[in-house]
């Protein structure tokens, strides 16, 4: 399992010349390492006596967190899956017309997966968009650089994310499919997207404020 190689390991795979670990295992490990420094801020700040105001705030934060830290995880090894899928049934028989279109539909019922796949990972790297900004404006004011990385690359795994579910749904024939999904990834990135940036720059000129 990806997820359980050490670092060099999976950077030399993915350096190498196939096509998985790819850009979505790359999407959700970004997506999995902002959610790992929202907890990071979290722990930083549950359990001191001078933000004993947001102790019940940072552990719901903490715990949505690390939910989605595993979710992402989980998502890495699932976007490997996906694409797995798609080259297999490129592979499957295609001499007689019923195995041309088992083939058809099984490569179609393939990039629908790994449309889907990356979309959920679009959604919970949005989510965590938000949680980051919740623990930079409430967490331990030290760790609010750290914050800002969480918010930088869960913006990343959001928008690495997307190119994979745009890329799927060119090939996919059945349009109310991509009509839904093509809507749903429109609507997370036009809020996500630019409160990322905004995150980032009010945190940018909070620190060149700073004397």
């Amino acid at each position: 399992m990806l997820t359980q190689q050490p670092l060099q390991e999976f950077l030399d795979n993915l350096a190498g010349d196939t096509a998985v670990p790819g850009g979505g295992s790359v999407a959700a490990t970004a997506g999995a390492m902002a959610a790992a420094l929202v907890s990071m801020v979290c722990n930083l700040t549950i359990g001191r006596e001078k933000y004993a105001a947001v102790e019940a705030q940072m552990q719901e934060t903490l715990t949505r967190s690390e939910a989605l830290r595993r979710r992402l995880t989980e998502l890495v090894e699932e976007d490997v899956a996906a694409f797995n899928a798609v080259m297999n049934a490129f592979k499957l028989p295609k001499q007689t017309e019923e195995e041309k279109e088992a083939r058809r539909a099984a490569i179609q019922e393939g990039y629908k997966q790994a449309t889907i796949v990356p979309l959920e990972t679009a959604r919970a790297c949005a989510e965590l968009i938000r949680l980051a900004k919740t623990v930079i404006e409430n967490g331990n004011p030290n760790a609010a650089s750290d914050g800002g990385v969480a918010v930088l690359c869960a913006q990343a795994g959001l928008k690495g994310a997307a190119l994979n579910v745009l890329i799927n749904l060119s090939s996919i024939k059945d349009q109310a499919f991509v009509s839904e999904h093509q809507a749903a990834l429109d609507d997370i990135l036009a809020e996500h997207d630019a409160l990322a940036h905004d995150v980032y720059q009010t945190l940018k000129s909070g620190f060149i404020g700073v004397e």
